[in-house]
């Protein structure tokens, strides 16, 4: 039986990373061989002479559209929103806490300057805000708000593009596809220039980001859908990939392998992804994958242990703790290849 006591590691505090660096391509970069399991130690400037003509690079390009705001009800009590999507004018959806008790019909007073009405429960612990500002409401919203940064950071952001990555174009995200904010248009203009092909999917990071697994039965694990979409150029671009396909980031692999219908084939278009990658996942279409270090327990781990192997994959991770890499979203990155 899998457990997700399985994917559990000893994370030492001091070595979450609680701020990005100022140089995005000068954190260091951990390299595992799935060949060999060997480990290399490079820094990511080194990315373009790590990968080969032919391959081709896939990358999530959802930006970060939700902010997080701070107010209190009407009737007294204080309320947190995390604000996702905007459904309509005015109208957005809104992870909400204490959301048990904040019934339809609730108002809220958000930073002493904007009003809003618990509209309709949309499932799975969303609901719906309409602020009184109608129209006018998501640039206040954008003013007031912050960035929505995991838990694990105690220190707020003061640029709120460092946690977008410079290719980020399609709002709908709660969350960063963090694999990615390492690269820059140096790197990327590099990459290009030694016939690596680059290629985009959209994946909108959801609210699942932010809650921890339930069980340690991960039979009884469910994943809740995130939308995602893969452009048509995308799926010709696989079809006649001759290198490696490289994906950066798991959410870049989940949308890739939930569209997959054979080796190389995906279907273009849009839809919801449920899939939960673990060991005995036979991988369609991602060849290799840049990714963060993660927290223990966590699916991103079982992914990551379904591709290269769940005792070379903890081999580097102690590695990286004894190396003292940076961890989590802010942290130093790893290519499986």
């Amino acid at each position: 039986m899998d457990r997700l006591s399985d994917y559990d590691y000893h994370l030492p505090e001091d070595l979450i990373a609680q701020t990005p660096l100022e140089d995005r391509a000068a954190s260091r970069l951990l390299v595992i061989r799935r060949d060999t399991g060997a480990i290399e130690h490079h820094m990511f400037r080194e990315t373009p002479t790590l990968l080969q003509p032919g391959d081709l690079l896939v990358m999530n390009d959802t930006r970060v559209s939700a902010v997080r705001l701070y107010g209190v009800k009407r009737s007294a009590g204080a309320v947190e929103a995390l604000v996702m999507q905007e459904i309509e004018p005015g109208l957005f959806r809104a992870l909400l806490k204490p959301g048990k008790r904040l019934k339809l019909g609730t108002e809220i007073e958000f930073a002493g300057r904007l009003a809003a009405r618990v509209e309709a429960d949309l499932g799975d612990g969303v609901k719906s805000l309409r602020f009184l500002e109608g129209a006018a409401a998501k640039a206040r919203i954008m003013e007031l708000g912050s960035t929505p940064l995991p838990p694990y950071i105690h220190r707020d952001l003061e640029d709120r593009e460092r946690y977008q990555t410079v290719y980020s174009r399609r709002e709908g995200s709660a969350a960063a596809p963090t694999a990615g904010l390492h690269f820059d248009a140096e790197i990327l203009e590099r990459i290009r220039e030694r016939g690596i092909h680059v290629a985009m999917v959209s994946l909108d990071v959801g609210i699942d980001t932010f809650r921890p697994i339930q069980t340690d039965d991960l039979d009884r694990h469910v994943m809740h859908g995130e939308r995602y979409e893969i452009p048509e150029e995308t799926a010709k671009m696989i079809a006649e990939c001759r290198g490696r396909v490289i994906a950066v980031g798991t959410t870049t692999v989940r949308t890739l392998e939930t569209a997959a219908t054979g080796r190389r084939i995906v279907t273009s278009g849009s839809g919801n992804s449920t899939l939960f990658i673990r060991p005995g996942y036979q991988f369609r279409v991602v060849d290799a994958m840049f990714t963060n270090f993660h927290l223990p327990k966590t699916t991103m781990l079982a992914m990551l242990s379904a591709l290269v192997g769940r005792e070379t994959l903890f081999g580097a991770y102690r590695a990286a703790v004894r190396e003292k890499y940076r961890f989590l979203s802010f942290g130093d990155s790893m290519l499986v290849v």
